[in-house]
C-alpha cells in the first residue's frame, strides 16, 4: 500500500471534497464512516471533517459509535476483559441502523439521535433527536464499523502499527489491542475502506489519497 504524507488541514478538506463527490441527490444525505481504535482520534478527525463541510455551505452531524453500546449486563456476559466479546457484541447495531442510519435513507425521516447509551453511568442518555437538513452530511466514527453493512458514500480507515496501539492505548485499556489485531485479519480494513489513513504519528498522517484519484 502506498501512502503519501499530509498534513491533517489537508486531509480534513480532502476527505470534505470527497463526500461532496460522492454520486446522489445534491439533496441527499451522505454518510462517512470513520473507522479506527479509539486510540486512532476517530472523533478529532470526523469533527475536523465536519468543520470543512459546514465552510462549503453543508450541515454535517458527527456522532460516536461508543454512544451505542449495549448496556453493561449484555457487554460483560463474558467478563469485563473479553477481546472477543468487546469486537464482536459491545456495538448495538440494531439501534445504530435504527436511529441513526435508517432515517437517511432516501425518503427517510433525517432525524438522528446523536446518543442513545452512557456506557459509564450505564443508563439511558435520552438525547433529542437532531433534524439534518437535506444534503447533509452524518459522519460516524468507532472502532469495528466496517464489515458490519453499514451504508456509506465514504468509509475511512484510521490505521495504528502495532507500536503506536500499544504506546498510545491507556495501560487499563491493552486488553483491548488482540481485538483489533483480529479484526485486522478477519476484515481487512486496509483492503476493503475507500480511504487508508496512517495514524501512529497524530501531527503528520499518511493517507492512500481518494478512490478513483490519481
Amino acid at each position: 500500500m502506498r501512502l503519501e504524507a499530509i498534513t491533517r488541514e489537508r486531509l480534513a478538506a480532502a476527505l470534505a471534497e470527497g463526500v461532496l463527490a460522492a454520486g446522489g441527490a445534491p439533496d441527499a444525505w451522505r454518510r462517512v464512516l470513520v473507522d479506527g481504535a479509539p486510540a486512532a482520534g476517530g472523533g478529532r478527525l470526523a469533527r475536523e471533517v465536519a468543520d470543512e463541510l459546514r465552510l462549503r455551505g453543508r450541515s454535517a452531524l458527527v456522532v460516536d459509535a461508543a454512544g451505542f453500546l449495549r448496556a453493561a449486563s449484555l457487554r460483560y456476559e463474558f467478563g469485563r476483559r473479553d477481546p472477543d466479546a468487546y469486537r464482536e457484541s459491545w456495538l448495538d447495531e440494531g439501534a445504530l441502523w435504527r436511529e441513526v442510519l435508517t432515517p437517511l435513507d432516501p425518503g427517510g425521516s433525517g432525524r438522528v439521535l446523536p446518543d442513545l447509551w452512557d456506557a459509564e453511568r450505564d443508563r439511558a442518555t435520552r438525547s433529542a433527536y437532531v433534524a439534518l437538513p437535506p444534503g447533509g452530511v452524518l459522519l460516524l466514527h468507532g472502532a469495528f464499523l466496517l464489515g458490519r453493512w453499514f451504508p456509506a458514500d465514504l468509509t475511512v480507515h484510521l490505521a495504528l502499527s502495532e507500536g503506536a496501539l500499544l504506546r498510545r492505548t491507556a495501560e487499563g485499556e491493552r486488553w483491548t489491542v488482540p481485538a483489533f489485531a483480529q479484526y485486522d485479519a478477519e476484515e481487512s480494513p486496509l483492503e476493503s475502506a475507500d480511504v487508508v489513513v496512517r495514524m501512529d504519528h497524530p501531527a503528520r498522517p499518511a493517507w492512500t489519497g481518494l478512490p478513483g484519484r490519481a
